[in-house]
């Protein structure tokens, strides 16, 4: 018996969305802790509408986006007519759905894929919420709606060729001149950095870190896609160079300066990253369940009905299960506001690391078909190698809490 994955029915999502928060196919056992006990109707209901974007206007893209190596161009603004974008901020067109709301958000999108997730990522983590909280009140009224609708496309850079898990090394800088900065360096593995119309550039300027409001047709800067990757291929990443670029005093994020600035923008989106992984490793499971017990070998017996796979499957759920609990009380403590950047640190770690090794157990238990395209494990298992290393590196945060259990850095 072959099984092929079937696109499920506008009614069958909506069905589909209705059993939420961890619940995957009717009848597996999936939510054993009920842990879709602890939302509110909002974050269902937020969760019921981002899976059925994914199910019916993202999975018949992302085949084609990702064989291509782009990012649809159609998806920005769809993505903020929902009010995805920024969701747990408040003002400014912002849907203030709360931080718990934003990670269901983000785990449906990275069910339908990485890159997906991680475009809202970037706009909401890494560009709205900077300058929600660090930017001016012109800078906020200039931006943020355009961003927060999908109108306006952002990117972030920090990361160089010669400054990635080491971002105070970067050269990039800023010089004063009169009413203004000059702007000279180079950015690279800036995600969205191809059809950004801004971006959060952090630069050294008079002796210290700080971010500037770039837009970026200019001549004077100069953009090229970073590629061709064998990884998070329905994402585009940029290399953007800026060539004495002239920008106005009003570019400058006057909220925060030094390392400060870009870490905690990065803390955001590991927040996201927490909980997006966990809809990879959730459709993983799910295909793999189904796979193998619709599909027969060795008379006539379903590959389910073997040892090996039923030790598989239940290690693939218990650490999917682990995780979501992981990523429900880290969005507990940023509710509190009382996360800690060690915590978003264990948890970015601990959940990326196991939804990797779910996607590659179920890429084994579907044998020559889980290469295949169209059964979407594969494409989660390359995506996540990449997952695994952005936004700190998986080494990075285990240096991280081996400092805040020992504290002694051992960085070099």
């Amino acid at each position: 018996m072959r099984f092929a994955p079937r696109e499920p029915s506008k009614e069958g999502a909506v069905k589909l969305g209705a059993l939420l928060f961890f619940a995957l196919i009717e009848g597996a056992m999936r939510d054993l802790f009920s842990l879709d006990r602890h939302l509110t109707d909002a974050e269902r209901s937020l969760a019921r509408t981002t899976r059925a974007f994914v199910d019916h206007t993202f999975r018949p893209l992302v085949n084609d986006a990702w064989e291509r190596g782009y990012f649809p161009r159609e998806l920005p603004k769809a993505i903020g007519a929902l009010g995805l974008i920024g969701c747990n901020l408040q003002g400014y067109g912002c849907a203030d759905l709360g931080d718990v709301a934003y990670g269901v958000a983000c785990r449906e999108l990275e069910r339908g894929d990485s890159g997906l997730r991680s475009f809202v990522s970037v706009q909401s983590s890494l560009v709205l919420w900077p300058i929600h909280t660090y930017g001016s009140d012109e800078q906020k009224n200039r931006w943020i709606p355009g961003l927060q609708s999908g109108e306006l496309v952002g990117c972030f850079g920090l990361t160089e060729p010669d400054a990635g898990s080491n971002p105070s090394a970067m050269t990039t800088a800023a010089e004063r001149i009169d009413g203004g900065w000059i702007l000279r360096g180079e950015k690279r593995w800036l995600t969205n950095g191809t059809i950004a119309d801004v971006g959060l550039i952090w630069a050294k300027a008079e002796g210290t870190v700080r971010g500037f409001l770039v837009p970026l047709a200019d001549a004077n800067i100069e953009r090229r896609t970073l590629g061709p990757k064998l990884s998070l291929r329905a994402s585009e990443s940029a290399a953007i160079t800026f060539h004495d670029v002239r920008l106005n005093d009003d570019a400058l994020l006057p909220g925060v300066k030094g390392m400060k600035g870009p870490l905690s923008c990065l803390t955001q989106a590991r927040y996201g990253i927490g909980w997006g992984v966990l809809g990879a490793a959730e459709e993983c499971l799910d295909i793999a369940t189904e796979y193998t017990t619709k599909r027969c070998q060795f008379d006539g017996k379903p590959l389910a009905s073997h040892q090996l796979v039923q030790a598989k499957l239940a290690e693939m759920w218990t650490s999917l299960t682990a995780s979501q609990m992981f990523a429900l009380e880290l969005g507990r403590h940023k509710s509190a506001g009382t996360l800690e950047p060690a915590q978003v640190s264990m948890v970015k770690r601990h959940n990326v690391h196991a939804a990797l090794q779910t996607a590659r157990t179920a890429r084994e238990l579907l044998g020559g078909n889980g290469i295949l395209l169209e059964y979407r494990v594969m494409r989660h298992a390359a995506n996540l190698e990449t997952v695994h290393t952005y936004e700190g590196t998986h080494d990075v945060h285990t240096l991280v809490l081996g400092q805040e259990a020992t504290g002694i850095a051992a960085y070099s």
